[in-house]
């Protein structure tokens, strides 16, 4: 008897240690993170979906729309100490498809309305 293919709840290779950790990061973002998601949330910009803290492969995006396969990354202090693995990340993202925009916290803080802009610019 054939069985069928076991369906899971993992998203694209995630482990339910990473679906957690995004979770939990869900529940604790950043006044920057929160201040940009309220412009992305509830198809706000370009009437697309935005996930916040998705878990794809490796990874938890800050931010993401899958029906543009477009991460956006907001790049606090900490992100000044490690970016050869910020860049390797963005490589392997796009390999796989996956178009990815970084920001400061500075530049959400400081030109929220020219963040959207150039992520619509993506966008289309």
């Amino acid at each position: 008897m054939d069985q069928e293919p076991r369906r899971t709840h993992r998203v694209r290779g995630t482990t339910p240690q990473l679906e957690a950790r995004a979770r939990e990061l869900r529940h604790k973002m950043t006044p920057v993170e929160q201040a940009l998601w309220q412009a992305l949330k509830d198809k706000q910009l370009d009437g697309l979906k935005f996930r916040t803290q998705h878990p794809i492969g490796q990874f938890i995006l800050d931010f993401y729309c899958p029906a543009r396969k477009i991460a956006i990354e907001v790049d606090g202090a900490i992100h000044e100490s490690q970016k050869d693995s910020d860049a390797t990340r963005s490589e392997y993202l796009q390999t796989h498809g996956y178009r990815v925009i970084r920001f400061s916290n500075e530049q959400v803080l400081r030109d929220l309305p020219e963040v959207l802009n150039r992520i619509c610019e993506l966008l289309s």
